[in-house]
């Protein structure tokens, strides 16, 4: 029989699970608590990462739907759950890893589907939602301005035709 601070402690897990657009899990043997602080730090506002208990937090994912993370779910094992951009946390757990090789990326989850640590790696080397959006926005400005330059070409040229068809016939008719 659970005790009630563990089913709290299932219901919240489970709770952060539904909550995130992703979660990441890491190991993090041989790190101290410094080094998570400034971890923690350099995920800023949009992921939470907490040290967690595997067996209660294999539970909660089950509980949300996320089975895939089961054989994960071994030794000191910390969840990133991530409220933000997925792209800006998994950059920062890819850049604290390679400063501190004792933080492992183990595996995780993006919107539902599991991730391997290549994907989220992977997912890192994206650039963040701001510049993707920004630059699909100038993409679609500069087939704007394309359109517009088109629809401007067919009538300037059509008026410099007329234009050449008229002096054309002018000087025939003068001509004779």
């Amino acid at each position: 029989m659970p005790t009630p601070n563990k089913a709290a402690a299932v219901a919240e897990l489970t709770d952060q699970f539904r909550d995130s657009n992703a979660a990441v899990l890491t190991e993090y043997r041989g790190l101290t608590v410094a080094q998570l602080k400034t971890l923690r730090r350099s995920l800023g506002e949009n992921a939470q990462y907490a040290v967690v208990k595997n067996t209660l937090t294999k539970i909660a994912a089950n509980q949300a739907g996320i089975t895939a993370l089961d054989e994960h779910f071994a030794g000191p094992t910390a969840v990133a759950f991530i409220t933000g951009d997925p792209v800006e946390s998994a950059k920062s757990l890819r850049d604290f890893a390679k400063e501190n090789p004792n933080l492992i990326i183990k595996a995780g989850v993006l919107d539902g589907k599991a991730l391997t640590a290549d994907e989220i790696k992977k997912l890192a080397d994206l650039e963040s939602r701001e510049v993707l959006l920004s630059k699909l926005a100038g993409a679609f400005k500069g087939k704007q301005s394309q359109t517009a330059s088109l629809f401007q070409a067919l009538p300037s040229k059509f008026v410099r035709t007329a234009e050449a068809l008229r002096v054309k016939l002018a000087e025939q008719g003068g001509a004779e």
